[in-house]
């Protein structure tokens, strides 16, 4: 007789929701009344894991072992993932694992055959600052809206941003790097610009000089090399090995872990930027990315009322390109709930309630759990590294019964590769030569300079041709302001003045292919 038949009653009903006919992925057995049945799989349907989904728990419960997890599954199915590897230790996925007492142990309790198997990886990293291929946008690719949220801008400075934006765009002046947007701006608030800075309307002096402040302090702190070209290309996150597994894209994020503002709008621009380019799909038998975004916390704390639903119309529409969004956190409370409502799987490791906001935390978590025939307050107090309550969405779109689980072994190397391996592994990368050396073409600081130096006279952006007086025509502002495209965009969009730049969700710009 099999396990799932010697179950209790209650077990027996979990453990029929988790039977799918089609691929899954293998999370790990059922536990119920204290004890692992090997015979009762906790899995996940490959086919819904574009509905996104969450992991959550305190530190050292296993999340980044669930990723690696899920991630090596996902690879081994043909499918690219990218993780941002915060802390440094998910480079060991691209190595086979370490046979050990531990990993015996965990397999033999969860019925699973472990084998020690490395995965296709590529690492990545912000501006090359650390081990990985330089991963770099230019400044009108990235965006205003995008930007005002690593400047630390208010929504009022975020318009005013939008707005030189778009005056740079009309006179031509490329924005690649943060001097050429800074060389913009300081022009603007200049003796010679200052006429060019009455005709964008509602911007102020005072406002560009605070842009241009925070630009300023932006790159003295070593910022400047994130923006620039060679601009990387996300088609390259959706690759796979000549023996069919998906690579795995490793952003290496540990000597970046002091600017969270800075690597959690970055990962919101690679997601922007694959909205972009991906055609509409609908619902696939396999997703074509899974991308796990890590301290997600960061991501939303201080963000502004427009960024958040921007984040959210981007969590909810990039799913019909194929695209399973995974946020990784403490707490599900970080996560706010337009967008916690919009994802199907669930993997909640460990909750503490030391304190009263503890406590008051695991109440709100248990709450966003369908009924439950666990009582989830103490067990989610009670689970041990490597256990997780687990909810997904089923072949049908069902969500699953809940299910306490006791979660795999990864069969990657649990921990870094060391850091001369990993070296010599991103020099022999194929995308190495493509994006390594960083470019400084004539862009909008180069011209700025060149007029300046030329005559003072000839800083000044040429003005548009005007006829006699009576019939003046309008400034940029009533121009962009006046067009169907903008009231169009303001209706859909729901922005205000400033946003006329947009063009896209996050107002990011697409790259010229």
């Amino acid at each position: 007789m099999s396990d799932s038949e010697t179950l209790p009653a209650g077990a027996r009903e979990i453990a029929s929701g988790y039977a799918f006919t089609g691929p899954a992925l293998e999370l790990g057995a059922l536990l119920w009344d204290g004890r692992c049945h090997p015979g009762a799989p906790v899995r996940v349907p490959l086919s819904v894991l574009n509905r996104h989904g969450l992991v959550a728990g305190a530190t050292g419960t296993g999340k980044t072992k669930t990723l690696q997890l899920v991630a090596e599954q996902l690879s081994a199915r043909g499918v690219p993932v990218f993780l941002a590897d915060i802390k440094g230790d998910l480079s060991g996925i691209a190595r086979p694992g370490q046979p050990g007492d531990p990993v015996r142990g965990r397999a033999a309790e969860v019925g699973q055959e472990w084998t020690p198997a490395g995965f296709p990886a590529e690492f990545l990293a912000l501006g090359g600052l650390g081990h990985g291929i330089p991963v770099r946008a230019t400044v009108t690719a990235f965006g205003p809206v995008l930007l005002s949220k690593v400047l630390g801008l208010n929504r009022t400075q975020e318009q005013s941003l939008g707005l030189i934006f778009h005056y740079a765009d009309t006179k031509g002046l490329e924005l690649v790097d943060l001097k050429d947007l800074r060389a913009v701006v300081a022009f603007l608030t200049s003796d010679e610009g200052r006429s060019e800075l009455r005709e964008i309307g509602g911007l102020s002096t005072a406002t560009a000089g605070v842009v241009l402040r925070s630009l300023t302090a932006f790159e003295a702190e070593g910022m400047a090399d994130f923006f620039g070209e060679p601009e990387f290309g996300t088609a390259d996150l959706l690759r796979t090995a000549p023996d069919g597994r998906g690579v795995v894209s490793v952003l290496e994020l540990p000597a970046v872990q002091d600017r969270p503002r800075l690597f959690s709008t970055f990962l919101m621009w690679l997601l922007a930027d694959l909205f972009h380019d991906l055609p509409e799909v609908g619902d696939l038998d396999r997703p074509k990315l899974v991308f796990f975004f890590d301290e997600a916390h960061l991501l939303f704390g201080d963000a502004s009322k427009a960024f958040l639903e921007s984040i959210t119309r981007t969590v909810r529409l990039i799913r019909s390109k194929g695209v399973g969004v995974f946020f990784v956190t403490q707490s599900p409370k970080d996560v706010p709930s337009d967008v916690l409502g919009q994802l199907g799987s669930r993997i909640q490791h460990a909750q503490r309630a030391f304190t009263p906001d503890d406590r008051k935390a695991l109440t709100a978590t248990v709450k966003t759990f369908p009924d439950s025939a666990y009582d989830l307050a103490e067990l989610l107090t009670g689970l041990g590294t490597g256990e997780a309550v687990v909810t997904v969405l089923g072949e049908q779109g069902a969500p699953t019964p809940v299910a306490a689980t006791r979660l795999r072994a990864p069969e990657s190397l649990m921990g870094p590769v060391d850091a001369d391996e990993l070296d010599r592994e991103v020099r022999g990368s194929a995308l190495f030569g493509r994006y390594a050396q960083a470019v400084d073409r004539e862009s909008a600081y180069e011209r700025l300079s060149a007029r300046r130096t030329a005559s003072p006279e000839a800083g000044r952006p040429a003005p548009a041709p005007r006829t006699k007086a009576p019939e003046r025509e309008p400034s940029l502002v009533e121009e962009v302001v006046g067009s169907g495209l903008f009231k169009s965009l303001a209706r859909s969009v729901g922005t205000q003045l400033g946003r006329e730049i947009t063009r896209s969700l996050f107002g990011t710009a697409r790259r010229r292919r």
